[in-house]
């Protein structure tokens, strides 16, 4: 991480993820970004990937399917391969339901509710 406290990325990161949970993806998109301009490596991929993923579900409440399903794959590819980096998500959960979703919006199947991402927050010592 560049120069920014713990505390402040962690309330910032709560911020982001409660906007995402709560399906306002560009808002979710713009916080994730203030976070994304502090990190580096890894955690910057995996930011940007979740970045990704609120873009498409943005595209996908438009009615814009092929936007989605890129943006979709594109963010689970940056996350996908990065689940061991503790950032305090729970990354194997998210990309599961992550990969669910985009075979549903590949096959055109109905999405429901309980399809949208969500990001659950898993104890940074678990590690």
């Amino acid at each position: 991480m560049r120069e920014v406290t713990v505390d402040n990325f962690e309330s910032n990161l709560l911020n982001a993820l409660n906007l995402f949970n709560n399906q306002e993806w560009y808002e979710a998109h713009d916080a994730f970004e203030e976070i994304w301009n502090t990190l580096d490596g890894d955690e910057r991929q995996i930011i940007q990937g979740i970045l990704q993923v609120s873009v498409s579900q943005f595209h996908l409440s438009r009615g814009n399917m092929n936007g989605a399903i890129i943006l979709l794959g594109e963010g689970l590819g940056r996350i996908k391969n990065r689940t061991n980096i503790n950032l305090g998500i729970d990354l194997e959960t998210f990309c599961e339901s992550l990969e669910e979703l985009l075979r549903k919006l590949q096959y055109r199947e109905e999405i429901k509710e309980n399809d949208k991402p969500y990001l659950t927050r898993k104890d940074k010592n678990e590690f």
